[in-house]
């Protein structure tokens, strides 16, 4: 059975060909799978991301590689490599050796026991302080804001079947949140504990801004911040109005009262801030429709190698360039 393994990379020049070197070890001590790559440089700025891929698709012939015009982003980059895999099963994972090939049996075992997608959750989750608070807080709030199966956590590294990436590709929004996509496709969704490896060279590539955009794409799946708008305003009427009947009331049997400077500020303020919240909620949604009547691309394809999609007759959201082949 054929496995794809889609990887975004990223500054990854001195790993992604270690990577892909303990992925074809592992996959020899596996007969019943065969595999392939599909590497997607998500336009590196630092270092010769894509020449790495280009080595790695000389050295094996079942290795992909797409370089992308410009950086659109991890979740997108997935996008672009998912319309190249033509294996009944896809994984997901890192450059950086954190989701490492060791695991993948563990993953694929899951799998068979009939899922349609499987997560792998961390045993240890070994990001830095910073990341690991950021990731639980959205976690938090997209497990409370977005629907999934009942006890489902999602990662960055995961497996699904080949269906699953036939209707997650269909999706035509710029913003994207791979897991999403797949709890909307499907709710025979399972998780599997996997180890959670240190990184070998650098830092992670994710900045507080860039986490934050992926984070507030989730807004393309539900609406519940907009209903959340409307329960809070009816919230803040009643107590205003109540607010407004007491004060009246001890006025007029206290006429000697004197109205509080510090607490109507305070009232301005909560009720003020919370006005403009709502205003960005509702901003992002107009401007997500703004982006997608408009068509924004979710990716756009500069050049790629040893790559000829199924898809490439069907009008999906991509602006594909040129192709070559490695001979």
């Amino acid at each position: 059975m054929l496995v794809s393994i889609v990887i975004p990379c990223y500054n990854s020049e001195q790993t992604i060909e270690k990577v892909v070197d303990l992925c074809v070890e592992q996959f020899e001590k596996m007969p019943d799978y065969e595999c392939e790559f599909v590497l997607v440089n998500d336009c590196s700025p630092k270092d010769d991301t894509y020449g790495a891929i280009l080595r790695c698709a000389q050295r094996y012939p079942f290795v992909k590689g797409v370089n992308l015009a410009k950086n659109f982003g991890q979740h997108n980059a997935i996008m672009a490599g998912l319309r190249y895999a033509e294996g009944d099963i896809i994984v997901g994972m890192d450059d950086d050796l954190q989701t490492h090939p060791s695991q993948l049996p563990i993953l694929l075992d899951k799998l068979a026991e009939g899922y349609d997608v499987v997560f792998g959750i961390f045993r240890q989750r070994k990001f830095n302080w910073f990341k690991n608070l950021t990731s639980g807080i959205a976690g938090f709030i997209t497990w409370h804001l977005v629907s999934r199966p009942k006890g489902i956590e999602s990662s960055n590294y995961w497996v699904i079947r080949k269906y699953v990436r036939d209707e997650v590709i269909r999706y035509q929004n710029h913003e994207l949140y791979l897991s999403m996509l797949f709890f909307r496709t499907t709710s025979n969704v399972g998780n599997v504990e996997i180890e959670h490896f240190s990184r070998d060279v650098g830092t992670s590539n994710y900045t507080f801004w860039k986490g934050l955009k992926l984070f507030m794409s989730f807004l393309n799946f539900t609406v519940l911040p907009l209903r959340l708008s409307t329960l809070m305003g009816v919230l803040f009427s009643v107590v205003g109005l109540i607010t407004a009947v007491a004060t009246i009331i001890r006025r007029l049997l206290d006429p000697t009262m004197t109205s509080g400077w510090s607490s109507i500020m305070a009232a301005m303020l909560i009720f003020f801030g919370f006005t403009f919240l709502m205003l960005g909620v509702i901003g992002e949604y107009m401007g997500n429709l703004i982006l997608h009547s408009t068509r924004a691309p979710q990716y756009v394809i500069r050049e790629s190698v040893n790559t000829q999609s199924e898809f490439d007759h069907l009008d999906l959201p991509h602006r594909p360039g040129p192709s070559k082949e490695d001979s």
